[in-house]
């Protein structure tokens, strides 16, 4: 297929069109479940469950990779998305909407994975090596900065509505259907902006890749060097991270009598809407440059160490609960100029584990797993903060974080990938 020499046109709203749903399944709905009441436990154990997709997701990539187009893919995916979000948005008024909605949830969330593998696959294809290694940064900032816009702009949007009509349920219900309608914007330009650069597989081709792939492709995989220890790290690398942002949200929002910081939700969406948009931009940005000029050899543990000790922020907030906000701006812009510094390493790493003859349904395995580490603990975070209590769990999750970065220095890769250079030195 021929290369695409116009990345900026597409890359950004993408991205931005595959991380926003992820944000609104597993982040958004942890925000508007709690507003709605329901419990920590209850909010723990099944926005967790809606990982399983993105775990399970390996499955069927094959069939993305064998039939039709990637680009088809992700624009069938995205218009599912778009409709979810409208009807999660209808049910939220009705009796037993929790059950319904999450239901509604889970369709939109095999959707979305689906759309993460033709997304990454569409990625890996349509660029050269150099020119991934250079959009890494962008990549991944504008996946971010999606996040950032459903626990932001979407979250303050939700929090306007809530005073407006005095009535939750109204305006989270007119919040989702927002999203949708946001959904189908992007859906409607990545139409019309990204390349039609690959060939549709004919019946011929389908059925001759098809021997070689539903069994060949998940073997390959497993027969990786290292594969024992690439598991073990990308299953823990986010160990502390998914406990993390499952009860953040919690915490910012529930009263200082209980351990929390009291601050309203219109105040947590502009938190990270704005100052946390900025510093989670500016640190992808970088971590994309450096891996490109230096290779992810230098910057592996740099970037690791930078992605997880802002942490440190919110087991101070949580032990001495300052009254001045300030104190929760300075940690959240810590804490997400980290994240978009550090996590660049981590998914050039995964490409680097996926690069092959089957690259896009490796990276979908990789990715999976990555998905089973978020979900395992993220469904037992709930409870272990409820045992510990805000200070202690932060602490724990602290503490979470050394077993990724112990396996890290233990992994082999070329010093130099993702340099910009043909000459790269194991």
């Amino acid at each position: 297929m021929e290369k695409d020499n116009r990345p900026w046109y597409w890359i950004p709203i993408l991205n931005f069109a595959s991380g926003l749903p992820y944000a609104i399944i597993i982040s958004v709905s942890v925000i508007m479940y709690k507003n709605l009441g329901i419990s920590n436990e209850d909010i723990g154990i099944y926005t967790s469950f809606l990982y399983l997709p993105w775990v399970i997701k390996p499955l069927w990539s094959p069939i993305i990779d064998l039939y039709s187009t990637k680009r088809k893919w992700f624009l069938s995916m995205q218009l599912i998305i778009s409709i979810a979000f409208l009807v999660v948005g209808l049910t939220i008024p009705m009796n037993h909407f929790f059950i319904i909605s999450l239901a509604v949830f889970w369709v939109a969330a095999f959707a979305s994975a689906s759309n993460d593998i033709a997304s990454d696959g569409f990625y890996m294809l349509a660029l050269e090596k150099e020119q991934q290694s250079f959009f890494l940064g962008i990549r991944s900032t504008f996946y971010r900065l999606s996040m950032l816009t459903g626990n932001g702009l979407i979250v303050i949007i939700g929090g306007y509505l809530e005073q407006l009509y005095g009535d939750k349920q109204k305006a989270w219900s007119y919040t989702m259907i927002i999203v949708g309608l946001i959904m189908i914007v992007m859906t409607l330009y990545n139409y019309f902006s990204t390349p039609k650069t690959e060939i549709a597989k004919t019946n011929e081709m389908i059925a001759s890749d098809t021997k070689q792939s539903f069994g060949a492709v998940f073997a390959s995989f497993f027969q990786k060097k290292q594969i024992g220890l690439i598991l073990s790290f990308i299953l823990l690398f986010r160990l502390g991270e998914s406990q993390l942002l499952k009860m953040l949200t919690p915490f910012l929002i529930d009263e200082k009598a209980i351990g929390g910081m009291g601050i309203t939700t219109q105040d947590i969406g502009i938190i990270y809407g704005t100052f946390g948009v900025l510093a989670l931009t500016i640190g992808g940005i970088i971590g994309g440059i450096v891996i490109s000029k230096d290779g992810l050899g230098k910057w592996m543990l740099p970037m690791i160490l930078a992605m997880h000790l802002p942490i440190i922020g919110f087991v101070l907030l949580s032990h001495f609960q300052p009254e001045q906000i300030y104190y929760v701006y300075a940690t959240v812009i810590a804490e997400q100029f980290g994240y978009g510094f550090g996590f660049a390493a981590f998914m050039m790493y995964l490409i680097y584990v996926a690069d092959g003859e089957s690259k896009t349904s490796h990276y979908a395995i990789a990715t999976g797993f990555m998905a089973l580490g978020m979900m395992l603990p993220g469904m037992a975070s709930g409870f272990i903060q409820e045992y510990l209590g805000y200070g202690n769990f932060f602490i724990w999750v602290l503490l979470a974080t050394i077993p990724g970065l112990i396996l890290s220095r233990y992994l082999i890769f070329p010093y130099d990938y993702g340099k910009k250079s043909d000459e790269v030195k194991v």
